[in-house]
């Protein structure tokens, strides 16, 4: 569904991504490890169109998005849910679902789309009319997950969802990913908590200085010595 060829990114003449290849095949989820500064988050950029690559190709379905807008990119079926949630405090939970889908044309299906997140959230539903502001860290990042599927993306990418979440929380945030790959959605998971991206991916892809250092099975990653020692504790 999604391939990177070769990309190049750049913030001025910092080289952040430096030839990095990957793909995200249909109804898989795959994981990005990494160190602060590895690359993980420009790489989400780029693929969102947020950042354009200095060379390289991004695709999505075969076809090339890495010159398209990033609100093109949207339409074409990428979400994001960012680091540390952006949600927006003044506004209420239900404007910021709304907002989620502000470009879909298909306007009958967004209610029903809106009482599926509900169900993968039942307390958006019960605080639908509170700002966000007031919501705890771990519903603030719950409400970035169901703005994201809002927009009915064919891939969804989070950039550090466990980021700042209490331990109970980040099991319960990896058993809500779990369910939405598990519903058929392509998953693209970027992580600093090493464990949680490698026992939740089929595949995942380990990011030094903005280069793949290393990919394969997450199952095999978990196993690999070099990988255990840098970002497992052993």
């Amino acid at each position: 569904m999604l391939e990177l060829k070769d990309v190049h990114s750049y913030y001025s003449h910092i080289h952040a991504i430096k030839g990095i290849s990957m793909t995200v095949p249909d109804a898989s989820l795959v994981g990005i490890i990494g160190a602060n500064g590895a690359g993980k988050t420009t790489t989400l950029r780029t693929i969102s169109g947020i950042m354009k690559p200095r060379s390289g190709e991004v695709f999505l379905d075969g076809q090339p998005i890495h010159n398209l807008d990033s609100s093109e990119i949207v339409k074409r079926g990428i979400a994001q849910c960012p680091e540390e949630r952006k949600i927006w405090p003044q506004m209420d939970v239900l404007e910021h679902l709304e907002l989620g889908a502000y470009q879909r044309k298909d306007k009958g299906a967004i209610q029903a789309d809106l009482e599926r997140v509900y169900k993968y959230f039942p307390r958006l539903e019960e605080r639908k009319n509170q700002k966000a502001g007031t919501l705890s860290g771990g519903e603030q990042q719950m409400l970035a997950i169901a703005r994201a599927l809002m927009s009915a993306p064919k891939i969804i990418m989070f950039d550090e969802p466990s980021l700042g979440l209490a331990p109970i929380l980040v099991e319960q945030i990896g058993e809500i990913i779990k369910e939405i790959h598990a519903s058929g959605m392509t998953v693209l998971l970027v992580e600093q908590n090493a464990f949680l991206a490698l026992t939740l991916s089929e595949t995942c892809y380990v990011l030094e200085t903005g280069e793949v250092s290393v990919s394969g099975p997450s199952k095999d990653l978990l196993q690999n010595e070099d990988v255990k020692r840098a970002y497992l504790g052993g």
